[in-house]
């Protein structure tokens, strides 16, 4: 059986105080050749140790509103793919109704 695998790649461009100045991220397969971004979250999972290990990471540059909209965007998606991936309809409904409450309070709706 041949196994196919596939790479995701991130670059990231700091200044001289190891700030995120540019994100860049490809996706050869997807069609995704240096995509530029100016924030990123990646969560991965460490079986061993039983813990989510992330990298958070924004450019200087992130405009704080389109910052929210991100984490409210983010937020959505995890209750959807929490959704999928456990089929605890309930609990997801719950988080839906927490990233509700977060675009009111942030007055993103």
């Amino acid at each position: 059986m041949t196994k196919i695998t596939s790479e995701i790649t991130l670059t990231v461009t700091m200044d001289e105080n190891r700030i995120p100045e540019k994100l860049h991220w490809n996706a050869p397969d997807g069609g995704v050749e240096r995509m530029e971004s100016k924030a990123m979250l990646l969560s991965v999972w460490d079986s061993k140790a039983k813990e989510a290990l992330r990298i958070d990471l924004w450019t200087k540059d992130m405009p704080l509103d389109e910052m929210k909209l991100f984490f409210y965007q983010t937020l959505t998606s995890m209750a959807n793919t929490y959704q999928r991936a456990t089929n605890d309809e309930k609990m997801a409904a719950t988080m839906r109704d927490f990233c509700d409450y977060f675009a009111e309070k942030l007055e993103l709706k």
